[in-house]
C-alpha cells in the first residue's frame, strides 16, 4: 500500500537573507492530523522554515507543498487561502484595534456568516479570558491574554494547518501551560500542527515526531523514543553530543 500524500510537504527548501543563509536545502514532510515539533538553538532557523511555508519570506531554492498544491513564493494572503495559518513569534496583534476587531480580521477570506459565527462562539468558549475582554482594545491586554488572542486569530481561518512560533515565549509558567495544553487540544481535534518551541522538552515529549534544526540543516528526527527520550533530548538541545541552545 502507497504512503498517504502528506498535508505538508517541504522539498529542498533554501532561505537567505542577503548573504547569509538560514535553511540549507531542508525536507520535512507532515501527515494530516500529525504534530510535528522543530527545536534547536537560537538561529538554527525553525522561525525561517515557518516563514517561507507561510509565504512571509520567498525561499530561494526548494518547493512547499500544501495539500498537493505548490505555494512557495505565493504571497501570505494566498497561502491563507490553501488553509495555512501562522501564530507568529511576538503575536503580532494589532493593538490598536480590539479584540473582536482582531478576531474578525482572522475570518476575512471566510464568507459563510453562520459559520463564522459558529467559529467565533467556539473559540471564546476556549477562551473564555477573550470573551470578558472582547470590546477591549487588544494592546490592553496581558501577554498571556494576547497569545490566547494570536491563536484564536488564527483557528478564525478554519486552517488546516496551523504554525505555532514559540508560543511559550516569555509566558508565565501557568500560562505555559494553557498554551500547552491548548496544543494538545488542538491536535485531538484533528488539526495538523507545525510546532516550533524554545521548550524543547515539551515540545518533543507531546509530537508524533521532532526534527531537529542547527545550522539551518535537520541533524536529527524522529518520535521522542527514537530521539533518546526527554533527558537525552534536553542533554543534546542543551549542548551536548546533539544540539546547542
Amino acid at each position: 500500500m502507497a504512503d498517504p500524500v502528506a498535508l505538508l510537504s517541504v522539498r529542498g527548501l533554501t532561505v537567505r537573507y542577503g548573504s547569509v543563509t538560514a535553511l540549507h536545502g531542508v525536507d520535512l514532510d507532515v501527515a494530516e492530523g500529525e504534530l510535528v515539533s522543530l527545536v534547536g538553538p537560537n538561529g538554527a532557523g525553525k522561525s525561517s522554515a515557518l516563514a517561507a511555508v507561510s509565504g512571509l519570506v520567498r525561499p530561494a531554492a526548494g518547493t512547499v507543498t500544501v495539500a498537493g498544491a505548490v505555494v512557495s513564493g505565493l504571497p501570505p494572503e494566498r497561502v491563507v487561502r490553501h488553509g495555512v495559518a501562522l501564530v507568529p513569534e511576538g503575536r503580532n496583534i494589532f493593538a490598536s484595534l480590539t479584540v473582536a476587531e482582531n478576531l474578525a480580521l482572522g475570518a476575512t477570506i471566510r464568507r459563510n456568516a453562520a459559520e463564522v459565527a459558529a467559529d467565533l462562539e467556539r473559540e471564546l468558549e476556549r477562551f473564555p479570558i477573550l470573551r470578558e475582554r472582547y470590546s477591549q482594545q487588544a494592546g490592553l491586554l496581558s501577554g498571556g491574554e494576547q497569545q490566547q488572542l494570536a491563536i484564536a486569530r488564527a483557528l478564525m481561518s478554519r486552517p488546516r494547518l496551523l504554525l505555532l512560533d514559540e508560543p511559550s515565549l516569555g509566558l508565565a509558567p501557568r500560562l505555559v501551560d494553557l498554551v500547552f495544553e491548548t496544543v494538545a487540544q488542538l491536535r485531538r481535534e484533528g488539526l495538523t500542527i507545525v510546532l516550533v518551541e524554545q521548550n524543547a522538552t515539551r515540545a518533543v515529549e507531546m509530537a508524533d515526531r521532532t526534527s531537529v534544526l542547527r545550522t539551518g540543516r535537520i541533524v536529527r528526527s524522529g518520535t521522542a523514543d527514537e530521539l533518546g527520550g526527554g533527558a537525552a533530548m534536553a542533554a543534546d538541545y542543551l549542548g551536548g553530543a546533539g544540539v546547542a541552545s
